[in-house]
């Protein structure tokens, strides 16, 4: 008769692994989206936390039997792992940021769309550059990056060997200051044009006053956003190129700060 045992040690390291491993993955855009079955979310997490496991099998671990402390621990997997995703989630809402102010520049917030992802209203040129840098980070092979460093978290932060250091906080809020400034500097020729745009449309208003040019400046504005950002695409995807490449040592400070 065959028998299966499990050390309860293994069980144990095991969910703490998943706990750290969902709670990154389901922040992750893609992977966060309503539309993606439960059944693959759980499936996906159960098999990335059991390849972490295999990859830490040999490392020691003990077993943690009283209540509080279990409990500690579990809180400690989840928030490593949430602000770890966290990091990633401020860079492509940067990118959405981007999209919003040059979508209302050019008259777009008026008619937003649903997002699949999250069930909420966006403009359409902020959902056009935020599928641009989802294609372009997984075709910069960024999800393998984000595997990389998942794995190298554990090596750094053992389960239940998390010691949050002061400058966690302090370091999740300059990255949030940063989003605006990274957002600026995506959406730049697209807002400098739309602005210099307006700026024209308001001196021929002056000039001529007989024109009606609130039925001018909408299609104008559309048709000179649609121009500039066919235009600044290949600059738009040098620059996600290069945060992008930056989100390893970002995710690595945030362990280093645990």
């Amino acid at each position: 008769m065959l028998s299966l045992t499990f050390p309860l040690a293994e069980i144990e390291r095991y969910l703490f692994i998943l706990l750290r491993v969902s709670s990154m993955t389901l922040m992750i855009p893609i992977f966060d989206s309503r539309n993606i079955p439960a059944m693959v979310k759980i499936g996906l997490c159960l098999s990335l936390a059991l390849l972490v496991h295999q990859t830490l099998h040999r490392e020691t671990f003990v077993f943690i039997g009283e209540l509080i402390p279990f409990i500690i621990g579990v809180a400690g997997e989840i928030l490593v792992g949430a602000m770890m995703g966290l990091v990633i989630r401020i860079l492509f809402a940067a990118v959405q940021l981007a999209g919003e102010l040059a979508a209302f520049q050019m008259g777009l917030t008026i008619a937003n769309v649903i997002d699949p992802m999250t069930s909420t209203q966006v403009s359409i040129m902020s959902q056009i550059i935020y599928f641009a840098a989802i294609l372009i980070f997984w075709c910069l092979d960024g999800h393998h990056l984000i595997i990389r460093v998942m794995v190298d978290s554990f090596r750094t932060i053992p389960p239940f060997g998390m010691n949050p250091s002061p400058g966690l906080f302090e370091f999740l809020m300059q990255r949030v200051v940063d989003m605006f400034v990274v957002g600026m500097r995506i959406g730049a020729p697209l807002i400098v044009s739309l602005l210099l745009t307006t700026l024209v449309i308001g001196l021929v208003a002056r000039t001529v006053p007989q024109m009606n040019v609130f039925m001018v400046a909408m299609p104008v504005k559309i048709f000179i956003g649609l121009v500039f950002l066919a235009i600044s695409l290949p600059m738009m995807a040098r620059l996600m190129a290069v945060l992008f490449s930056d989100i390893r040592r970002d995710l690595l400070t945030v362990i280093s700060l645990f």
